[in-house]
């Protein structure tokens, strides 16, 4: 089944932040219809899966800081509406407390064929992400970029790494998330497929079997958009602030820069084996920042800090070019204070446990912008 890829201009980026709604005490709140409702007709914000979500899009662009001021636009326009019916936003993986069976799902949504197929884990699905579109300027760029990145997926996982307690429990993962979301059918890891006609057969083999109506319910962590022309990172965890949003972001775009220029010059991708690709995602699921990954075909282990600062220093010079130099040293701040998890965990040792006492540092990080430091913490 051939599958047409639009033109994009070669990594621009648009950015996709789920957030939650809360009341005043930071409990979910189902009053996505009704403020929707209020927005009807502004571009970039919309519903998903569940009542109490709005997500925040932006419109494509060449820099990241341009990404994120539609994104911090948009969220105002959420504010304005939601604060007069005592509402406000939070984000972060998952909520420390919330229950899954005390949510309801969105009427009429696209989502409808995917709770009736996968039925517990479908309506479990109490999760936040972020997604990351990175403009592709040739289709058969698409898979080998897929699969050139994919020794660095899970440092972007790790980074924004934020979901370390479901349905008020510790879990023991710093992204519960993303075990979580990879027991739909069509999530996790993606399949490593040579090259375009490879993943259109991919495609025609789910099609045909009754797996997906089209290749948008190909839900991998990261995967081809074609309708875009992107090529969208869909591993993160929702991060708790605009800050570690375009960090985020400014480091997913220099590494889809850095393996196209790889691309260019005739390096061929050398991905790692399947087994360390499963192995890395869980190590960085469980331990987020503090993980050691497989970084090649030989088993050589790397602690993800330790790698990451050396890829700050390597992709320098790309997002110089880029400009988004200022958010990608964004990340340098998200390695001192900790992730998004590690100061969820660190709230919760100051206040005896309290999820509460997370739940308001969630939102304060949210309104500040930035990530801040837990009591008692740097």
């Amino acid at each position: 089944m051939p599958i047409r890829f639009a033109s994009s201009p070669r990594s621009s980026i648009g950015i996709e932040w789920e957030l939650m709604l809360v009341d005043d005490r930071g409990d979910l709140a189902g009053e996505a219809p009704g403020i929707l409702a209020a927005l009807e007709g502004r571009p970039g914000i919309t519903g998903e899966l569940l009542t109490n979500t709005v997500e925040i899009v932006s419109d494509p662009h060449a820099r990241v800081a341009d990404a994120v001021r539609d994104v911090r636009e948009r969220i105002a326009e959420v504010h304005a509406v939601a604060e007069p019916r005592g509402i406000g936003l939070l984000s972060a993986g998952s909520h420390p407390s919330a229950l899954w069976h005390e949510q309801r799902i969105a009427e009429a949504t696209r989502y409808d064929k995917l709770i009736r197929r996968t039925q517990w884990w479908g309506r479990n699905m109490l999760i936040w992400g972020m997604h990351v579109h990175i403009g592709v300027e040739r289709r058969a760029k698409v898979m080998p970029l897929l699969a050139e990145l994919g020794a660095t997926l899970p440092h972007l996982q790790a980074l924004a790494a934020s979901s370390p307690y479901w349905a008020g429990e510790e879990t023991g993962y710093a992204s519960n998330r993303a075990l979580v979301f990879q027991q739909l059918p069509t999530a996790g890891l993606p399949w490593a497929l040579d090259d375009w006609p490879a993943f259109e057969g991919f495609v025609d083999d789910l099609v045909r079997t009754g797996v997906v109506d089209d290749e948008t319910e190909v839900r991998w962590d990261a995967r081809p958009a074609p309708r875009w022309g992107t090529l969208e990172v869909r591993a993160c965890d929702a991060p708790s602030s605009l800050h570690e949003l375009a960090a985020v972001a400014a480091l997913t775009q220099c590494l889809v820069e850095r393996g196209s220029r790889r691309l260019d010059a005739g390096r061929a991708p050398a991905p790692l084996a399947p087994w360390f690709h499963r192995e890395n995602k869980w190590r960085v699921a469980r331990y987020g920042l503090d993980a050691v990954t497989i970084v090649d075909a030989g088993g050589r282990e790397q602690p993800v800090r330790e790698h990451l600062a050396e890829l700050l220093i390597e992709l320098a010079p790309i997002a110089d070019e880029l400009g988004c130099a200022e958010e990608l040293g964004g990340v340098e701040r998200i390695l001192e204070l900790g992730g998004g998890a590690d100061r969820q965990r660190a709230v919760a040792r100051a206040h005896d446990g309290d999820l509460a006492a997370v739940v308001r540092h969630l939102r304060a990080e949210f309104d500040a912008e930035r990530p801040l430091a837990a009591p008692g913490e740097g």
